[in-house]
């Protein structure tokens, strides 16, 4: 259940980050208010998670879920760059925490 909770937790990364854009610097009030409450959840689900996973795996996961899917969203959302090398990159992090994962087990 760790392992879900920790997810969850990465997901409402993934939010609050691009959350951050549409705040435009925290001058729109109901974006900065979802910003505000991802990160509060967060926060609060990666705690929970830690309670029994590694601290370096569960916060090694959080990260790569975070950054997977904020760059993901990022090139869908914004137009980023999906330039060959970049979406191997972020493949490389999804290895990286299938691994951490088959480790723990």
């Amino acid at each position: 259940m760790n392992w879900v909770i920790l997810f969850v937790a990465g997901l409402f990364e993934i939010a609050w980050a691009i959350g951050l854009k549409y705040t435009e610097g925290f001058t729109r009030l109901w974006p900065t208010v979802g910003t505000v409450f991802s990160m509060i959840a967060s926060f609060l689900l990666l705690g929970m998670a830690m309670k029994s996973l590694p601290v370096g795996t569960a916060y090694a996961v959080w990260v790569g879920i975070g950054a997977v899917g904020t760059a993901l969203l990022g090139i869908i959302l914004f137009g980023d760059s999906a330039q060959p090398l970049r979406v191997a990159s972020l493949c490389l992090i999804c290895a990286g925490i299938v691994g951490l994962k088959l480790a723990h087990a």
